[in-house]
């Protein structure tokens, strides 16, 4: 088995994570990125609902979130798309909790059907704003990989990580194809970052991979889609969102799960797609395609971003939870200015609530 010239810095994982590190370390030093799959963006970050929203999350996320609009603006990633609240008579204190921790604007019913013309005669509370924007994650993903390339970064697909050994220098990560080594290891393997962690001999932190299922429907009732919001039913119990001329609903399920290449539970997606039924005038058909994707969560919900407190070569960037394209910038340049040793751009509090040294008050 044939070894490699000394890395910098070594990722394992190659979402929206491990490629927008990969970005921002490769002018840092050098750069392997290594990815189990065929190609970049496999699993979570390659499912995503792609939304844009300021005020989802925790409040450590919302900070990340809004600390990557101008990187996200200037890529030119995103669209306008907006985001609508619904709920029947008996859901409507839910739905007041959810517009307001979203900061959405109650509408009518006769207003809400203007912008979401098959909502029925069940709807009872509506809210909106139009600050939500899609997110082109395809371009996103696509960007941050040129940008780690020609600052000199190398990115291994198809390379499945089998052993992580600590040496001398740092850190030797074992493949099929050979062993990569680098002075720090960066874990940014999604569903597998406990895996990878207790491959490397460091402490797991107790991160949960929770399945979420989708369908693609066909636009119902041929209606143009592309204008319509993304919709939430109350407390986040389904949810629709266009996309391509078609329309994605998912149940919003958060049932845990291993790590491993997810697909959508068909009694849950019934359920789900029932939930959204109720709601509006045209019949769920079948679907187009169904697939799933695992959102990764910490104990706390909040992404993990920060050295390993017992190993500072050790590098956590993991738990993005459903929220990594929309913060990949900000979560990124946070990674690069601790591991580069540059003050964050980010506040102490919000560092703080995001460093794995948290989960040892």
């Amino acid at each position: 088995m044939r070894g490699r010239e000394m890395q910098d810095f070594l990722i394992v994982g190659g979402g929206v994570a491990g490629v927008s590190a990969a970005a921002r370390l490769a002018p840092l030093g050098k750069v392997v990125l290594l990815e189990a799959e065929p190609h970049l963006a496999w699993h979570a970050s390659g499912r995503s609902a792609a939304l844009f929203e300021e005020s989802y999350g925790t409040p450590a996320t919302i900070e990340l979130t809004r600390a990557s609009r101008a990187y996200l603006e200037a890529a030119g990633v995103l669209s306008p798309r907006g985001l609508m609240v619904v709920a029947a008579g008996g859901d409507i204190a839910a739905a007041e909790a959810d517009a307001a921790a979203l900061r959405l604007t109650p509408l009518s019913p006769d207003e809400a059907r203007a912008k979401v013309p098959i909502l029925n005669g069940r709807l009872a509370y509506a809210a909106h704003s139009d600050a939500a924007q899609g997110i082109d994650t395809d371009r996103l993903i696509r960007g941050f990989a040129r940008s780690a390339r020609a600052a000199g970064g190398e990115i291994v697909t198809g390379a499945r990580v089998e052993a992580i050994a600590r040496t001398a220098a740092g850190w030797a990560a074992t493949t099929a194809e050979g062993v990569h080594e680098a002075r720090i290891l960066v874990n940014a393997a999604g569903a597998w970052v406990d895996v990878v962690a207790a491959m490397a001999g460091v402490a797991p932190l107790g991160f949960t991979p929770l399945r979420r299922s989708m369908a693609r429907l066909a636009a119902p009732g041929g209606h143009d889609t592309r204008g319509w919001p993304m919709i939430f039913g109350p407390g986040e119990s389904w949810y629709a969102k266009p996309d391509a001329g078609a329309l994605l609903v998912s149940p919003a399920e958060e049932d845990p799960a291993e790590p491993h290449d997810a697909w959508a539970d068909d009694m849950v997606l019934a359920e789900g797609l029932a939930r959204y039924e109720e709601m509006v005038t045209e019949p769920v058909t079948r679907p187009i395609a169904t697939w799933a994707g695992l959102r990764t969560l910490a104990l706390d919900r909040t992404l993990v971003i920060g050295r390993d407190p017992d190993e500072p070569s050790f590098f956590w960037l993991a738990g993005q939870g459903g929220y990594g394209m929309q913060s990949s910038p900000a979560a990124s340049r946070l990674a690069a200015d601790l591991i580069g040793g540059t003050p964050p751009e980010l506040d102490a509090a919000t560092v703080a609530a995001l460093s794995p040294a948290r989960f040892l008050r």
